[in-house]
């Protein structure tokens, strides 16, 4: 048996923002790419995003994308994960509303709907990662009633960055 049945994705969770939807087509996936790029600029071109997606889709990875007038300004890419720490959570890897459409609120959007996705998931919690120099990262999660929680170290292997 699938040890996270219990919370693998549902193709369409209950979402209540109408400007929301995942992004599970190609062609939805590749309207992504430049917002995805403003966080993620090592990604090369939309191949490498769309392979590195394809990947990760197989752990469950899915992009929640907010949509206005046909194009892509925010998005939050999320996976399920179980650990011994939380039990069944939700682990937001991606964050990032487009540099032209920050300040409008849609990152408060994105996690108030991966709230209510993990709620209907059965998570017991929804966790993070930001970088320690990101500040206003930081004010902006500590408003959204999040707290620290861990540091978290890394060490690169075989010469990674």
């Amino acid at each position: 048996m699938d040890p996270f049945s219990e919370i693998t994705p549902a193709p369409d969770w209950r979402l209540t923002d109408v400007a929301l939807r995942h992004a599970d087509i190609v062609s939805d996936q590749l309207a992504c790419f430049a917002v995805m790029h403003e966080l993620r600029p090592h990604l090369r071109d939309s191949d490498e995003f769309l392979a590195r997606i394809g990947r990760a889709a197989s752990q469950g990875y899915r992009i929640l994308a907010a949509w206005e007038q046909g194009k892509v300004v925010a998005l939050a890419g999320y996976r399920f994960q179980e650990n011994l720490v939380y039990g069944p959570f939700l682990y937001v890897d991606d964050l990032v509303s487009a540099s032209t459409e920050r300040g409008k609120r849609w990152g408060e959007r994105l996690l108030s709907a991966l709230e209510d996705v993990a709620a209907q998931a059965g998570c017991v919690r929804l966790v993070l990662d930001t970088g320690m120099a990101n500040a206003l990262a930081q004010r902006f999660y500590f408003r959204q009633g999040m707290l620290t929680g861990a540091l978290r170290f890394g060490k690169a292997i075989g010469g990674a960055a």
